[in-house]
């Protein structure tokens, strides 16, 4: 049974609390991905089966908070944002929290600042050996409020086994993210590391791996993203390809299934096993539930989607880039960017840029909704989604009705 975490209350739901319960009495082994409908008459709304704050979050911010609790009156430092979500981290620091850089890694407290006796808290991303060794100078205590995801954790320990066979790391992730840098950081003590952020980069590096492209130009790709004296014409000869958690895991497996068979064009077939290594066991299995009952929720009629996170969260815009291949799919932070029935206001993935929409609600009797929220999203924000929907199409009173079967479920 999954661990219960001590979660503060505002983080908590009243409707996705109901259904995630009714849910899970129904399919304990969550393997049915249907969507969740909540039908209220004008507007239908259909939630992804899995969504919202994953065992890492949770963890994550449960230590955070007791981190508060236990240390009142202390300096309380957070390398960088606990989670990509801005309530989460707005919260943590009205409370007292201080961040100690940006996502980017840009310094906003200087590490000769931390005193003996301060806290400081790894973010659920972890951080890099190098940041860790500041932090150790100073004294202070990051065994205790070290909230690294388990699953982070795992994908490290993995490059660690795979480097302790020769084998060279292929890092599927965004160089610049916080999660990708702490695994690069602990992937090249191990063994020679390299970054590639899609597929396209994938196809780059099998054109080396076999003689494609010459060899000369490795770098002219891949600059920045190597460990220190990488050879591409020893270090390719072996590899194995762990990701960043948060990215498309389907496309993890692509990328490995095109590397692998870069190794059996140039090696044969009967030598696969000594020049590449299994790695699906390092896929995070919140990213793949969640993106799996999304592409399940793809298979519903809809008109358009809402996914609900923070605007720079990854695993949230992968969800958001799914989705865009189906239908108009709108990315919010929040209920405060529906604005109303004709206005919304999202980001635009491609741009980045934060923009309003007019006319985003087709004019239809009935509009279906597909719902879903990044891992870093709390089911309150989402409560506060589906209420505002519900608002704007003037059917709140439906709300409890469109739960009754739910509640239902759940007494009996």
């Amino acid at each position: 049974m999954r661990k219960q975490f001590d979660i503060p209350i505002f983080y908590r739901s009243s409707i996705i609390s109901t259904i995630k319960k009714a849910r899970h009495k129904q399919d304990r082994y969550r393997k049915d991905l249907s969507p969740t409908i909540l039908d209220l008459n004008s507007l239908t709304l259909k939630i992804a089966r899995h969504f919202g704050f994953c065992y890492g979050v949770e963890n994550a911010i449960e230590i955070a908070y007791r981190s508060l609790e236990e240390n009142p009156g202390k300096n309380i430092y957070l390398i960088s944002e606990m989670i990509h979500n801005p309530h989460v981290n707005r919260d943590l620091q009205q409370k007292g929290v201080k961040f100690m850089m940006k996502t980017d890694g840009t310094i906003l407290i200087p590490f000769e600042q931390i005193q003996n006796n301060d806290v400081v808290i790894i973010p659920a991303f972890g951080t890099s050996i190098e940041i860790l060794n500041e932090i150790k100078k100073r004294g202070a205590n990051i065994k205790i409020y070290n909230t690294t995801c388990p699953f982070v954790e795992k994908v490290w320990h993995r490059a660690e086994s795979l480097g302790k066979k020769n084998f060279t790391i292929i890092i599927h992730g965004r160089y610049n993210h916080e999660e990708t840098r702490a695994t690069f950081s602990h992937s090249k003590q191990n063994a020679p590391s390299l970054v590639i952020q899609d597929i396209q980069e994938a196809q780059i590096l099998a054109d080396f791996i076999i003689g494609k492209r010459n060899i000369n130009d490795f770098y002219q790709y891949f600059s920045n993203r190597t460990s220190e004296n990488f050879n591409p014409e020893k270090d390719l000869e072996r590899i194995g390809v762990v990701n960043q958690t948060t990215m498309l895991a389907t496309e993890t497996l692509e990328i490995s299934e095109l590397l692998k068979q870069a190794m059996i064009k140039k090696y044969g077939a009967e030598n696969i096993n000594h020049h590449f290594a299994d790695t699906k066991d390092t896929l995070c299995y919140a990213t793949w539930e969640n993106q799996s009952a999304l592409r399940e929720m793809l298979k519903e009629e809809a008109d358009l989607a809402v996914i609900v996170g923070g605007y720079n969260s990854s695993n949230t815009s992968h969800l958001v880039e799914l989705c865009e291949e189906k239908l108009p799919t709108y990315y919010i932070k929040d209920d405060e960017e529906i604005l109303s029935k004709t206005k919304i206001r999202h980001l635009n993935l491609h741009t980045k840029e934060i923009q309003i929409t007019e006319n985003w609600i087709p004019p239809k009797d009935k509009i279906k909704i597909l719902l879903s929220a990044g891992a870093s999203c709390p089911d309150a924000l989402v409560d506060r989604v589906i209420k505002k929907l519900a608002m704007i199409f003037d059917v709140e009173k439906e709300l409890e009705n469109a739960l009754k079967p739910y509640l239902e479920i759940i007494d009996s």
